[in-house]
């Protein structure tokens, strides 16, 4: 078989609808150095683990030469579902707000190629981590870059993935720090100046992450959140009907809710101010230039650029991707392609539905945050107030499968020979929410610099890294440097490359000018 084709039936694309099983089912042999065989002529597949101890590092071949059809060191008990679940919350962050603004700034047809386009090359970066696992018996991301570059591989990938997905966690809990205040503030009628506690941002984000993060963050392993990660993704399901239902309801151009009109008199009402081209009616503003109500298949202008970082990294799921791998219940390379094409199709269907008709409600007047726009039309909108409220529910149940995968890096970086522990288990997560909570009450304007360290490391561990993993990892012998697979992952790494450097100078330029356009996916 060409290598051509198995790029193609591994990603369940080739022609006949069915995907050839390759590194799925079977074992494929690859030649060891000398070192890495035991007395036996087993190959040993533990790196920088002498005692054996790792959770699920290794798969270990049969003496036929077939793999077993599950790792002999770590049993995964987590079901298909509950992974597709925990890898779609994984993808599903807040950046799901801001795509109708790039639909309005692409137009429509543009919009769904290039979400189309970075769907594709997600599932391909995911393939490539896979293989590069099924090969070595490695389902760590760090020990992959172990495997590959030694020890700074090692360190590179495991301090990418703590800086990725802290910067995640902090723009997480900012949201709940800001919005949920504003929720309540809404739902109570409170005055806004009223020095209440439960209009305090600061208490309501360390009331969350005690009351609710942290428990969840405890859990031994990442499967048993496939039950909240279920209802994360419920909460945006809510949100997407909201947004469809609303679409067939406001009217566009819409009417603007006015603070000091919404308590005129009836003499008032109807009153046609000429001088603004508006009406007022019921406290509402109504535009009368009804220009920007069309949809757009194609635009171009000086906000398109911006949107391509932020659908670049609208799946960032990569770093959860192997630790999902590592709880599935009979795991193969095959299966937890599966389970990743399927997540990355729910989430894709989910974005284009939200980008399309959020696009459609307030066509050119679509904001970079969705939900500020339909608070524009009524603060008080009591089914926007649920969406908020189940937007932030999403948010909240997201971190703890982002942190996941930050203990697991710190512990492959500073623990690789030590046991399970329960003390330090819950130590880290403990300090790094305690972290995340001071940096979010005490130095909100840092997040800017999780801009820049997220504009450097997704791309990392999107595009490069899987890459160049693959290409030192999978032997000479089996693809050569000039063989079809290997050069487009040469190319997936250039890639890689350009959208870090966009996305930074889009960062740059934002800085210089005062405005914040660019954006990440999460």
């Amino acid at each position: 078989m060409e290598p051509a084709q198995s790029e193609m039936s591994i990603l369940g694309c080739s022609p006949n609808g069915k995907g050839h099983n390759l590194g799925g089912d079977k074992y494929v042999p690859t030649k060891t150095m000398p070192e890495e065989l035991d007395t036996n002529g087993t190959q040993n597949a533990r790196f920088d683990d002498p005692d054996g101890i790792l959770e699920s590092e290794e798969f270990l071949p049969n003496g036929d030469g077939k793999k077993p059809t599950r790792f002999t060191d770590f049993e995964g008990k987590t079901s298909f579902g509950m992974s597709v679940f925990n890898l779609g919350n994984a993808i599903m962050g807040s950046g799901i707000l801001g795509l109708a603004y790039a639909m309005a700034n692409t137009g429509i047809v543009l919009f769904l190629f290039l979400l189309t386009a970075v769907a594709v090359l997600s599932c391909y970066s995911i393939h490539l981590l896979l293989k590069s696992s099924g090969i070595v018996g490695i389902r760590a991301y760090e020990q992959l870059g172990y495997r590959a570059f030694g020890t700074p591989g090692k360190m590179a990938a495991g301090i990418a993935i703590t800086l990725q997905n802290i910067g995640a966690m902090s723009s997480y809990l900012y949201i709940v720090k800001s919005e949920f205040p504003l929720v309540i503030q809404a739902f109570s009628r409170a005055d806004p100046s009223a020095d209440l506690w439960y209009l305090n941002g600061n208490y309501l984000v360390i009331m969350v992450s005690i009351g609710v993060i942290l428990p969840l963050a405890l859990m031994k392993q990442l499967g048993y959140l496939g039950y909240t990660s279920g209802f994360s993704l419920s909460c945006m399901v809510f949100f997407l009907s909201a947004v469809i239902y609303k679409k067939f309801q406001i009217p566009c151009p819409f009417g603007e809710f006015s603070a000091a009109n919404h308590t005129v008199s009836h003499l008032d009402i109807h009153l046609n101010i000429t001088d603004n081209h508006a009406t007022h009616d019921n406290g509402l503003v109504h535009e009368m230039d009804d220009s920007h109500c069309g949809a757009r298949m194609f635009t171009m202008n000086s906000q398109t650029a911006y949107t391509i970082p932020i659908l670049a990294f609208a799946f960032v799921c990569h770093p959860e991707v192997l630790p999902i791998y590592t709880e599935l219940r009979n795991p193969t390379q095959r299966r937890m392609q599966h389970v990743s094409n399927l997540s990355i199709l729910v989430m894709y269907t989910m974005y284009f539905l939200a980008a399309l008709f959020g696009y459609l409600t307030f066509y050119g007047k679509t904001e970079t945050e969705l939900l500020h726009t339909y608070s524009r039309i009524d603060p008080y909108d009591t089914l926007i107030l649920c969406v908020r409220l189940a937007v932030l529910t999403a948010v909240t149940l997201t971190v703890p499968i982002v942190l996941f995968p930050v203990r697991r890096a710190l512990n492959q970086m500073f623990f690789a020979s030590k046991s399970f522990n329960w003390l330090r288990h819950v130590a880290i997560a403990v300090t790094l929410l305690s972290f995340i909570n001071m940096l979010v009450i005490f130095a909100p304007n840092i997040l800017g610099i999780f801009g820049i360290i997220g504009a450097t490391s997704a791309p990392c561990l999107i595009f490069i890294f899987p890459a160049i993993f693959y290409i030192r990892i999978v032997p000479k012998e089996q693809e050569p440097m000039h063989s079809i697979p290997k050069i487009l992952a040469a190319c997936f790494a250039g890639l890689g490359v350009v959208f870090m450097i966009m996305s930074l100078s889009f960062i740059i330029i934002d800085w210089t000018t005062g405005s914040s356009n660019s954006g990440g996916g999460h």
